[in-house]
């Protein structure tokens, strides 16, 4: 039987070798296009996994629950961002719905609900989705 000492040079030589063996260029697929990505910037808008998950507050700067999700129309505009209210680390909380027209950005960059309290979202209607 050989020792295990001896086949660490033969797999170091194999593992070193197989990354020099892969530096050709891949060939393209038959029968497919060439494809490029271009570069966008965008101008304005807003990314919505920056959105969800963020904190929203009234206008006392009282933290009032974060963003669980965005409902869009039929015509894929957002209209009503689900809120997660209440509850101690998710748990316990409730979903609302208000009106993303109601959500405004802040001088300080925090999501507001203006006029809302943390007795007023959780004295509404719990929100649920359709199955």
């Amino acid at each position: 039987m050989t020792p295990p000492i001896r086949l660490a040079p033969a797999f170091l030589v194999i593992a070193l070798s197989g990354p020099a063996l892969a530096t050709d260029k891949p060939s393209p697929i038959p029968g497919t296009p060439d494809l490029a990505v271009a570069s966008v910037k965008a101008e304005s808008g807003v990314r919505v996994s920056k959105l969800v998950g963020a904190a929203v507050y009234n206008k006392q700067n009282q933290e009032l629950g974060t963003i669980d999700d965005l409902i869009l129309d039929q015509g894929n505009k957002v209209t009503l961002a689900v809120v997660s209210v209440g509850g101690f680390l998710g748990v316990g909380s409730k979903l609302v719905a208000e009106p993303y027209s109601a959500l405004r950005k802040g001088s300080d960059g925090r999501l507001l609900l203006s006029d809302a309290t943390k007795a007023s979202l959780n004295a509404m209607p719990s929100f649920t989705y359709n199955p």
